[in-house]
């Protein structure tokens, strides 16, 4: 049989991909009544979900523990670097991906621990407890309300506050999206919700037999299949479900496509219309055989398009509402015309990753310091006066110096980052109106429940970028923080 002939439709995957996609509602009522719910059943795809991994230093801390449980209540993926996993496990819970790493030996930290990162919170810090001994949950250290005669126990402060800040630095510098990309799909690194996200949406929706899929193997996703010119068909592709709510893309200048062909011309489309056979947003591109390329594809250079036809004086892209993607391969480009590249049987094509770029640089890695570190030394200070860790960071082992040198690996790395030195931390519920000041001369407490929350606003922050800073509470109790309002008044590192 050739392509000149009339094949045999497959009226079997018209309804699968019809019941994939929910198209038709009546369709998978009937398939749940037949073959009952399905024992995994996948939540409809969150575009507003946070793709990338946030991974917490520190995680059991007092602070870093605090960390963990805002990041996932905001929804984002949170990766805990710990050194007792089932320590970790009974603090943290188990929606945490854990992962045994050690800042302090540099060879731990491993692609395992930093695939998939977007973002670092460092909440990491030497050991410290009364000389008089403390209880097993370390209850005397972190009530911060009574002075006990403080010292080092376990590592020293040159290797955690220094070189292991230091390292991590280093680290994860090599792992980074640029820091105006936002990662959309990541198939060197799939999560399971991603494996139900993709399906075929081939020209047997027209009434053609080619046929495609994608799968998620060797760390990247394979679109491939055989596409036919029978029964006046001719294109295969792989599209997915309506995220809900839909992509928010609007601070950026369009969508990088990291991907691997076999020579010939491809399409994407990005959907704003949640409708099955709506208008798409549609744009062309070559491969290389057998050679990695970036695709770069500006939301300006994307063409309206109904069933490969221009719609004419079509509005441009709403980037804001993103509700679906899709690629394809087809033997038309647009209005009749052929693809120029195309040619009919087996295809492949490789997809490492979807990104979002030209967007807003935010910080990528929020430190958590502490007040003081520039005092140790200072000329005409008065030790009298200052907080405990000032007047005792000789006897310390230097902790406050090699705090700032951590800060200073960080500054020196070219990662954006915001610092955070806060000053004495408490227990105490928080919620107190927050004070921040620069140059490091401020005096009094904080709780941990609201230096926890600053990480975390600090990374939605544009402004919070390349900034240190000392933060300590107000007086009077609030519901909220206007934190645009702080950050703003805060001046970039030089």
């Amino acid at each position: 049989m050739t392509d000149k002939n009339r094949s045999q439709w497959n009226l079997g995957r018209f309804i699968e991909t019809l019941t994939y996609f929910e198209v038709i509602p009546f369709l998978n009522w009937v398939q749940q009544l037949i073959q009952g719910s399905p024992k995994d059943n996948q939540a409809q795809p969150n575009g507003g979900r946070n793709v990338g991994v946030i991974l917490v230093a520190g995680a059991t801390g007092g602070v870093g523990k605090r960390v963990v449980r805002r990041l996932l209540e905001r929804g984002y993926k949170v990766r805990a670097l710990v050194r007792d996993i089932d320590k970790a496990r009974s603090i943290l819970g188990d929606e945490v991906d854990l992962v045994v790493a050690d800042i302090t030996k540099p060879e731990t930290l491993t692609s395992v621990v930093l695939a998939n990162i977007q973002a670092v919170v460092c909440c990491t810090a030497v050991r410290v407890q009364p000389v008089e001994g403390d209880t097993a949950d370390r209850a005397k250290y972190y009530q911060g309300v009574k002075f006990y005669q403080p010292e080092i126990v376990g590592d020293t402060p040159e290797n955690v506050e220094y070189q292991g800040v230091k390292n991590l630095v280093q680290a994860v510098a090599k792992y980074f999206p640029q820091a105006d990309e936002k990662l959309i799909f990541d198939f060197t690194n799939p999560s399971a919700e991603l494996k139900h996200i993709w399906g075929a949406v081939d020209d047997v929706v027209m009434g053609g037999v080619s046929a495609s899929n994608i799968q998620l193997v060797e760390n990247a996703a394979f679109f491939a299949g055989n596409v036919s010119t029978a029964n006046s068909g001719g294109f295969a592709s792989v599209r997915t479900k309506n995220f809900n709510p839909p992509f928010n893309l609007s601070g950026y200048e369009g969508v990088k496509l990291r991907v691997k062909g076999d020579g010939q011309r491809y399409k994407f489309f990005l959907r704003t219309d949640t409708a099955w056979d709506g208008v798409g947003y549609s744009y062309s591109f070559d491969t290389i055989a057998d050679t990695w390329i970036d695709v770069c594809i500006p939301f300006t250079d994307l063409t309206p398009v109904f069933r490969a036809k221009t719609v004419k004086d079509g509005a441009p892209i709403d980037s804001s509402r993103v509700a679906s993607f899709q690629l394809m391969l087809s033997k038309f480009e647009y209005d009749g015309d052929l693809n120029p590249k195309f040619s009919p049987g087996g295809f492949t094509l490789q997809v490492e990753s979807i990104k979002a770029y030209g967007g807003k640089t935010f910080p990528q890695f929020v430190l958590v310091s502490s007040a003081g570190v520039t005092r140790p030394g200072r000329p005409g200070i008065n030790l009298e006066e200052e907080p405990p860790a000032v007047r005792l960071n000789d006897q310390l082992g230097g902790i406050l110096t090699w705090k700032l040198r951590g800060e200073d690996s960080l500054r020196e790395s070219g990662i954006p980052y915001t610092i955070v030195r806060p000053c004495a931390l408490t227990e105490e519920p928080g919620r107190k109106e927050l004070i921040f000041e620069q140059g490091d001369n401020i005096r009094g407490k904080i709780s941990r429940e609201d230096v926890a929350e600053l990480c975390v606003q600090a990374l939605q922050q544009q402004i919070a970028c390349n900034v240190t800073f000392e933060v300590k509470e107000g007086e009077n109790s609030i519901n909220s923080s206007d934190w645009q309002k702080l950050f703003s008044n805060l001046k970039p590192d030089r």
